[in-house]
Protein backbone atom coordinates (compact mmCIF):
# COMPACT_ATOMS: atom_id res chain seq x y z
CA UNK A 1 0.00 0.00 0.00
CA UNK A 2 1.34 3.04 -0.83
CA UNK A 3 -1.31 5.48 0.09
CA UNK A 4 0.51 7.48 2.30
CA UNK A 5 2.43 8.78 -0.26
CA UNK A 6 -0.44 10.92 -2.08
CA UNK A 7 -1.00 13.26 0.57
CA UNK A 8 0.00 17.10 -0.17
CA UNK A 9 2.55 18.16 1.90
CA UNK A 10 4.04 21.64 2.86
CA UNK A 11 7.26 22.82 3.12
CA UNK A 12 7.51 26.62 3.96
CA UNK A 13 6.55 28.35 0.48
CA UNK A 14 6.09 25.20 -1.56
CA UNK A 15 2.74 23.10 -1.91
CA UNK A 16 3.71 19.58 -3.15
CA UNK A 17 1.03 16.69 -4.37
CA UNK A 18 2.48 14.50 -2.91
CA UNK A 19 5.18 12.88 -0.48
CA UNK A 20 8.13 11.75 -3.37
CA UNK A 21 10.44 14.39 -4.12
CA UNK A 22 13.91 14.10 -6.78
CA UNK A 23 17.05 13.58 -4.61
CA UNK A 24 20.31 15.82 -5.66
CA UNK A 25 22.43 13.99 -8.03
CA UNK A 26 25.40 15.24 -9.99
CA UNK A 27 25.24 14.43 -13.66
CA UNK A 28 28.00 16.24 -15.43
CA UNK A 29 26.08 17.75 -18.53
CA UNK A 30 26.16 21.03 -18.46
CA UNK A 31 29.25 23.46 -20.28
CA UNK A 32 32.76 24.18 -19.68
CA UNK A 33 31.51 27.15 -18.43
CA UNK A 34 28.60 25.68 -16.36
CA UNK A 35 25.68 26.44 -18.16
CA UNK A 36 22.92 24.26 -17.97
CA UNK A 37 21.73 23.41 -21.60
CA UNK A 38 18.59 22.40 -23.20
CA UNK A 39 19.40 18.87 -22.47
CA UNK A 40 19.34 19.43 -18.76
CA UNK A 41 16.24 21.18 -19.57
CA UNK A 42 14.68 18.21 -20.97
CA UNK A 43 15.99 15.68 -18.43
CA UNK A 44 14.49 17.71 -15.52
CA UNK A 45 11.07 18.75 -17.27
CA UNK A 46 10.77 14.91 -18.19
CA UNK A 47 10.87 14.18 -14.30
CA UNK A 48 8.11 17.07 -13.35
CA UNK A 49 5.90 14.48 -12.06
CA UNK A 50 7.94 13.96 -9.33
CA UNK A 51 6.87 17.34 -7.70
CA UNK A 52 9.89 18.89 -5.95
CA UNK A 53 13.03 18.29 -8.28
CA UNK A 54 16.76 19.03 -5.81
CA UNK A 55 19.18 19.87 -9.19
CA UNK A 56 22.52 18.37 -9.21
CA UNK A 57 24.88 19.79 -6.55
CA UNK A 58 25.61 23.57 -8.04
CA UNK A 59 28.74 25.83 -7.22
CA UNK A 60 27.77 29.51 -5.81
CA UNK A 61 31.58 30.56 -6.90
CA UNK A 62 34.40 29.51 -9.33
CA UNK A 63 36.08 28.32 -6.12
CA UNK A 64 33.15 25.99 -5.11
CA UNK A 65 33.59 23.68 -8.38
CA UNK A 66 35.34 20.27 -8.09
CA UNK A 67 33.95 17.83 -11.20
CA UNK A 68 33.83 18.38 -14.93
CA UNK A 69 31.04 19.78 -16.30
CA UNK A 70 28.68 20.57 -13.12
CA UNK A 71 26.70 24.12 -13.34
CA UNK A 72 26.85 27.28 -11.29
CA UNK A 73 25.07 30.05 -10.52
CA UNK A 74 27.08 32.83 -10.55
CA UNK A 75 27.48 34.02 -13.51
CA UNK A 76 24.52 35.91 -15.97
CA UNK A 77 24.64 32.96 -18.46
CA UNK A 78 24.71 30.12 -15.53
CA UNK A 79 21.27 32.38 -14.66
CA UNK A 80 19.97 32.23 -18.13
CA UNK A 81 20.74 28.41 -18.79
CA UNK A 82 19.22 27.52 -15.38
CA UNK A 83 15.76 29.76 -16.61
CA UNK A 84 15.54 27.57 -19.24
CA UNK A 85 15.37 24.08 -17.04
CA UNK A 86 12.84 26.24 -14.37
CA UNK A 87 10.74 27.58 -16.78
CA UNK A 88 10.16 24.12 -18.45
CA UNK A 89 9.46 22.09 -14.81
CA UNK A 90 7.08 24.99 -14.37
CA UNK A 91 5.31 24.14 -17.39
CA UNK A 92 5.42 20.76 -16.97
CA UNK A 93 3.50 21.16 -13.12
CA UNK A 94 7.01 21.06 -11.12
CA UNK A 95 8.67 22.72 -8.46
CA UNK A 96 12.57 23.25 -8.47
CA UNK A 97 15.33 23.54 -5.53
CA UNK A 98 18.53 24.65 -6.83
CA UNK A 99 21.26 22.88 -4.74
CA UNK A 100 23.87 24.75 -3.57
CA UNK A 101 27.03 22.76 -3.55
CA UNK A 102 30.43 24.14 -2.38
CA UNK A 103 33.19 21.31 -2.81
CA UNK A 104 36.12 22.69 -0.91
CA UNK A 105 38.42 20.25 -0.68
CA UNK A 106 37.23 18.07 -3.09
CA UNK A 107 38.43 19.41 -6.60
CA UNK A 108 41.72 19.67 -8.76
CA UNK A 109 42.82 22.80 -9.98
CA UNK A 110 42.59 21.36 -13.96
CA UNK A 111 38.50 21.38 -13.32
CA UNK A 112 38.11 24.92 -11.91
CA UNK A 113 37.61 28.21 -14.56
CA UNK A 114 40.39 29.83 -12.72
CA UNK A 115 42.43 26.82 -12.09
CA UNK A 116 43.44 28.02 -8.55
CA UNK A 117 44.20 25.67 -5.73
CA UNK A 118 41.26 24.08 -4.13
CA UNK A 119 40.44 26.07 -0.64
CA UNK A 120 39.25 24.19 2.61
CA UNK A 121 38.74 24.73 6.00
CA UNK A 122 42.19 23.52 6.44
CA UNK A 123 45.23 22.87 4.97
CA UNK A 124 44.70 18.50 4.54
CA UNK A 125 44.50 16.71 1.24
CA UNK A 126 41.87 14.51 0.82
CA UNK A 127 42.75 10.99 -0.02
CA UNK A 128 41.50 9.68 -3.25
CA UNK A 129 41.94 11.10 -6.86
CA UNK A 130 39.58 13.29 -8.83
CA UNK A 131 39.08 13.00 -12.37
CA UNK A 132 40.09 14.90 -15.09
CA UNK A 133 40.27 15.92 -18.70
CA UNK A 134 43.57 13.64 -18.58
CA UNK A 135 42.37 11.01 -16.74
CA UNK A 136 42.46 10.72 -12.80
CA UNK A 137 44.47 12.90 -10.93
CA UNK A 138 45.53 12.80 -6.99
CA UNK A 139 43.63 15.35 -5.25
CA UNK A 140 45.84 18.75 -3.85
CA UNK A 141 46.58 20.46 -0.40
CA UNK A 142 43.86 23.06 -0.24
CA UNK A 143 44.33 26.08 1.27
CA UNK A 144 43.38 27.16 4.46
CA UNK A 145 40.85 30.10 4.22
CA UNK A 146 41.57 32.91 6.45
CA UNK A 147 39.27 34.41 8.80
CA UNK A 148 38.16 36.73 6.43
CA UNK A 149 37.77 34.42 3.46
CA UNK A 150 35.42 32.44 5.14
CA UNK A 151 32.94 35.35 5.67
CA UNK A 152 33.71 35.81 1.92
CA UNK A 153 32.27 32.42 1.32
CA UNK A 154 28.97 32.78 3.48
CA UNK A 155 28.41 35.89 1.21
CA UNK A 156 28.93 33.92 -1.76
CA UNK A 157 25.93 31.27 -0.87
CA UNK A 158 23.86 34.35 -0.67
CA UNK A 159 24.69 35.73 -3.88
CA UNK A 160 24.42 32.57 -5.15
CA UNK A 161 20.96 31.89 -3.54
CA UNK A 162 19.69 35.15 -4.92
CA UNK A 163 20.71 34.32 -8.49
CA UNK A 164 19.23 30.86 -8.10
CA UNK A 165 15.82 32.74 -7.22
CA UNK A 166 16.66 35.18 -10.20
CA UNK A 167 16.96 32.30 -12.68
CA UNK A 168 12.92 30.48 -11.25
CA UNK A 169 13.75 28.56 -8.67
CA UNK A 170 11.23 27.68 -5.79
CA UNK A 171 13.76 27.20 -2.96
CA UNK A 172 17.55 26.37 -2.28
CA UNK A 173 18.72 23.60 -0.63
CA UNK A 174 22.19 24.05 1.08
CA UNK A 175 24.53 21.06 0.37
CA UNK A 176 26.00 20.29 4.38
CA UNK A 177 26.64 16.73 3.14
CA UNK A 178 28.80 13.85 1.54
CA UNK A 179 32.13 15.48 2.61
CA UNK A 180 32.30 18.72 0.24
CA UNK A 181 32.87 22.54 1.83
CA UNK A 182 30.11 22.92 4.50
CA UNK A 183 30.35 19.03 5.96
CA UNK A 184 34.48 19.49 5.56
CA UNK A 185 33.80 22.20 8.55
CA UNK A 186 31.52 19.60 10.96
CA UNK A 187 34.18 17.52 10.20
CA UNK A 188 36.97 16.45 12.71
CA UNK A 189 39.11 15.49 10.31
CA UNK A 190 39.12 18.21 7.79
CA UNK A 191 38.68 20.89 10.28
CA UNK A 192 41.47 21.56 12.16
CA UNK A 193 40.88 25.15 12.95
CA UNK A 194 41.64 27.33 15.67
CA UNK A 195 39.79 30.23 15.33
CA UNK A 196 36.30 30.68 15.32
CA UNK A 197 35.13 27.70 13.13
CA UNK A 198 37.24 25.22 14.82
CA UNK A 199 37.97 23.34 17.65
CA UNK A 200 35.05 22.98 19.60
CA UNK A 201 31.12 21.33 18.16
CA UNK A 202 29.49 25.14 18.42
CA UNK A 203 32.51 26.40 16.34
CA UNK A 204 32.57 23.95 13.75
CA UNK A 205 29.23 23.89 13.44
CA UNK A 206 29.15 27.66 12.83
CA UNK A 207 29.79 28.14 8.86
CA UNK A 208 26.75 26.23 8.45
CA UNK A 209 24.49 28.26 10.85
CA UNK A 210 25.72 31.18 9.21
CA UNK A 211 25.41 30.12 5.52
CA UNK A 212 22.10 29.04 6.08
CA UNK A 213 21.21 32.07 8.09
CA UNK A 214 22.34 34.55 4.98
CA UNK A 215 20.65 32.51 2.55
CA UNK A 216 17.32 32.71 4.45
CA UNK A 217 17.82 36.13 5.20
CA UNK A 218 18.20 36.65 1.66
CA UNK A 219 15.25 34.77 -0.04
CA UNK A 220 13.45 33.99 3.11
CA UNK A 221 13.67 30.78 4.91
CA UNK A 222 10.23 29.59 3.50
CA UNK A 223 12.59 29.00 0.38
CA UNK A 224 15.44 27.44 2.01
CA UNK A 225 16.37 23.98 2.84
CA UNK A 226 19.79 22.23 3.92
CA UNK A 227 21.08 19.23 3.54
CA UNK A 228 23.24 16.52 5.83
CA UNK A 229 24.45 13.38 6.08
CA UNK A 230 25.50 12.63 9.88
CA UNK A 231 28.24 9.93 9.75
CA UNK A 232 28.94 9.98 6.21
CA UNK A 233 32.60 8.99 5.20
CA UNK A 234 32.06 9.83 1.82
CA UNK A 235 34.90 11.84 0.34
CA UNK A 236 37.57 11.17 3.65
CA UNK A 237 35.43 12.69 6.26
CA UNK A 238 35.56 11.41 9.47
CA UNK A 239 33.18 12.55 12.32
CA UNK A 240 34.15 11.28 15.79
CA UNK A 241 31.27 13.33 17.79
CA UNK A 242 28.46 12.33 15.73
CA UNK A 243 25.98 12.00 18.21
CA UNK A 244 26.83 15.28 19.70
CA UNK A 245 27.36 17.36 16.88
CA UNK A 246 24.02 17.22 15.04
CA UNK A 247 21.81 17.56 17.18
CA UNK A 248 23.85 20.56 18.32
CA UNK A 249 23.65 22.02 14.37
CA UNK A 250 19.52 21.29 14.28
CA UNK A 251 19.00 22.42 17.58
CA UNK A 252 21.32 25.98 16.04
CA UNK A 253 19.49 25.92 13.25
CA UNK A 254 15.74 25.33 14.12
CA UNK A 255 15.29 29.66 15.14
CA UNK A 256 15.58 30.08 11.39
CA UNK A 257 12.74 28.38 10.76
CA UNK A 258 14.21 27.06 7.38
CA UNK A 259 11.51 25.29 4.96
CA UNK A 260 13.30 22.16 5.36
CA UNK A 261 16.05 19.49 6.77
CA UNK A 262 17.29 16.71 4.44
CA UNK A 263 18.38 14.27 5.93
CA UNK A 264 20.64 11.30 4.01
CA UNK A 265 19.90 7.87 6.32
CA UNK A 266 23.40 6.67 7.44
CA UNK A 267 22.21 3.92 9.52
CA UNK A 268 22.04 5.71 13.02
CA UNK A 269 18.19 5.09 13.43
CA UNK A 270 18.13 6.74 17.34
CA UNK A 271 20.37 9.95 16.08
CA UNK A 272 17.31 10.02 13.12
CA UNK A 273 14.36 9.59 15.92
CA UNK A 274 16.26 12.83 17.64
CA UNK A 275 16.97 14.64 14.92
CA UNK A 276 13.30 14.14 13.58
CA UNK A 277 11.91 15.19 17.59
CA UNK A 278 14.13 18.74 17.51
CA UNK A 279 13.62 19.73 13.86
CA UNK A 280 10.43 22.20 13.48
CA UNK A 281 9.31 22.09 10.17
CA UNK A 282 9.80 19.39 7.19
CA UNK A 283 11.78 17.01 7.47
CA UNK A 284 13.14 14.73 4.14
CA UNK A 285 14.85 11.62 4.39
CA UNK A 286 16.53 10.08 1.84
CA UNK A 287 17.58 6.57 2.31
CA UNK A 288 20.32 5.33 -0.44
CA UNK A 289 19.03 1.97 -2.27
CA UNK A 290 15.66 1.52 -0.08
CA UNK A 291 12.55 -0.02 -1.76
CA UNK A 292 9.05 2.32 -1.55
CA UNK A 293 8.01 0.38 0.70
CA UNK A 294 10.72 1.25 3.55
CA UNK A 295 9.85 4.68 1.99
CA UNK A 296 6.33 4.80 2.17
CA UNK A 297 6.99 3.27 6.01
CA UNK A 298 9.21 6.38 6.69
CA UNK A 299 5.95 8.37 6.25
CA UNK A 300 3.43 6.36 7.79
CA UNK A 301 5.73 6.63 10.89
CA UNK A 302 5.96 10.37 10.97
CA UNK A 303 9.57 9.87 10.75
CA UNK A 304 9.36 11.80 7.64
CA UNK A 305 7.48 14.46 6.02
CA UNK A 306 8.56 13.49 2.26
CA UNK A 307 11.00 11.18 1.19
CA UNK A 308 13.45 12.04 -1.43
CA UNK A 309 14.40 9.01 -4.63
CA UNK A 310 17.41 9.54 -6.68
CA UNK A 311 18.20 6.26 -8.82
CA UNK A 312 14.38 5.70 -9.06
CA UNK A 313 14.09 9.27 -10.17
CA UNK A 314 16.91 8.80 -12.49
CA UNK A 315 16.12 6.23 -14.23
CA UNK A 316 11.69 6.66 -14.37
CA UNK A 317 11.04 9.71 -15.79
CA UNK A 318 7.47 8.84 -14.64
CA UNK A 319 8.66 6.97 -11.28
CA UNK A 320 5.49 8.37 -9.86
CA UNK A 321 3.02 6.79 -12.96
CA UNK A 322 5.00 4.02 -12.01
CA UNK A 323 4.39 3.49 -8.43
CA UNK A 324 0.35 4.84 -8.27
CA UNK A 325 -0.21 2.03 -10.92
CA UNK A 326 2.36 -0.89 -9.63
CA UNK A 327 4.52 -1.12 -13.04
CA UNK A 328 7.80 -2.22 -13.02
CA UNK A 329 10.82 0.20 -12.81
CA UNK A 330 13.56 0.79 -15.09
CA UNK A 331 16.52 0.16 -13.74
CA UNK A 332 19.52 2.57 -13.92
CA UNK A 333 22.60 2.58 -15.87
CA UNK A 334 25.43 3.27 -13.83
CA UNK A 335 27.86 3.48 -16.82
CA UNK A 336 25.97 6.55 -18.17
CA UNK A 337 25.38 8.43 -14.70
CA UNK A 338 28.42 10.87 -15.23
CA UNK A 339 28.93 12.72 -17.91
CA UNK A 340 27.94 11.66 -21.88
CA UNK A 341 24.93 13.03 -23.78
CA UNK A 342 21.16 12.02 -23.90
CA UNK A 343 21.94 8.26 -23.56
CA UNK A 344 21.37 7.29 -19.97
CA UNK A 345 19.91 10.52 -18.88
CA UNK A 346 16.88 11.57 -21.02
CA UNK A 347 16.44 8.50 -23.31
CA UNK A 348 14.98 6.58 -20.16
CA UNK A 349 11.57 5.12 -21.78
CA UNK A 350 8.13 5.98 -20.29
CA UNK A 351 5.03 3.75 -19.94
CA UNK A 352 3.27 5.84 -22.06
CA UNK A 353 5.77 5.59 -24.69
CA UNK A 354 6.30 1.85 -24.24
Amino acid sequence: MTAHLWNPATLGKLELPHRLAMAPMTRDRSTAEGVPTALNAAYYTQRASTGLLITEGTQPSADGQGYLLTPGIHTAEQIAGWRTVTDGVHAAGGQVAIQLMHVGRISHPSNTPHGRQPVAPSAIQPAGAMFTMSGPQEMPVPRELSTEEVTETVRDFRKAAAAAIEAGADAVEIHAANGYLVHQFLSSNANKRTDRYGGSVDNRIRFAVEVAAAVADEIGAERTGIRISPGNPFNDITEEDTARLYPALVRALAPLNLAYLHVVAGGDEELLHSLRREWPTALLLNRPGADIATRVKDIETDLADVVTVGMMALANPDLVERIRTGAPLNNPDPATFYGGGEVGYTDYPTLSAG
